[in-house]
């Protein structure tokens, strides 16, 4: 597989206080299938789904670490990243440092605050699925500070941000890659300002959204095996979509796409 073009989602991953009771919750609600946990990379855990790698788990060494899904951003050049990061007022967490010959990894915070992963293919270029049941199919970045980041994301992948009319009040805008229009077609997330509807104790986030068959019957397989529904389920013009709660606390969404994608961008 080709590596994805700067700036596209290309992986994810959650970080959980338990890793084999992520495997179960996981396994049964997406039908996914784990590789071996390296130790040589903290029980990093692959989830495959036909043999193809969609996601990971990983254990949280330190308790105060987030129980969360992160999201990874694609990039040809993993240290002109993180230096472009630095320059456009964003802070690097951790690396760029490599992953054996698997890629090099990075963690990157945005002026408002919302971390995430960027990742220079190697052997592993990132998802070998998408847009169909059990794989990934969306991110999206909320914040309260779209002034700092919209220019912070432009400036750093080069991303076209178009608004978008939601129909209920909420600012959104979705991001495009450098060099193509921006617009729905081409739009690979979406940046969404948090209001009052938001508790005010909540952070800046990226919420990751993964497909499925159908998003109801998703629901309530989260709240069987100890998750709950947070929001949703809902009809939007792209598919059905509820936000849920693993049994450890980690939040994402899903999404029953009304046209499912062929595959990851390029």
């Amino acid at each position: 597989m080709a590596p994805f073009a700067e700036g596209v989602p290309c992986w994810a991953d959650a970080m959980l206080p338990d890793l084999e009771a992520g495997k179960r919750f996981y396994g049964e609600l997406f039908g996914w299938t784990f590789g071996p946990s390296e130790e040589r990379f903290g029980r990093y855990t692959e989830a495959r789904l036909d043999g193809g790698a969609v996601a990971a788990l990983v254990p949280k060494t330190d308790g105060r670490m987030p129980t969360a899904w992160g999201i990874h951003l694609a990039t040809a050049d993993a240290s002109a990243l993180a230096g472009k990061v630095r320059e456009a007022g964003g802070q690097v967490i951790t690396g760029p440092m490599a992953v054996g010959d698997l890629g090099v990894m990075g963690q990157a915070a945005d002026p408002g605050g919302a971390v995430f992963g960027f990742w220079q293919a190697g052997e592993h270029a990132g998802f070998a699925h998408q847009g169909r049941p059990g794989s990934y199919a969306w991110m999206e970045m909320y914040t309260r500070d779209k002034e700092a980041v919209d220019p912070f994301y432009e400036r750093v992948f080069g991303y076209g941000i178009e608004d978008i009319d939601t129909g209920d009040d909420l600012e959104f805008a979705i991001w495009s890659p450098a060099g193509k229009p921006a617009n729905e077609e081409t739009a690979v997330g979406g940046r969404c300002v948090m209001d009052s509807r938001f508790p005010a104790e909540m952070p800046p986030y990226f919420l990751v959204y993964f497909a499925v068959g159908d998003c109801d019957e998703a629901v309530r397989t989260v709240s069987r095996l100890g998750g709950r529904c947070v929001f949703g389920p809902m009809d939007t013009p792209y598919g059905r979509i509820a936000t849920v709660v693993d049994d450890q606390g980690a939040s994402f969404a899903v999404i029953a796409l009304t046209e499912p994608e062929a595959g990851p961008e390029t």
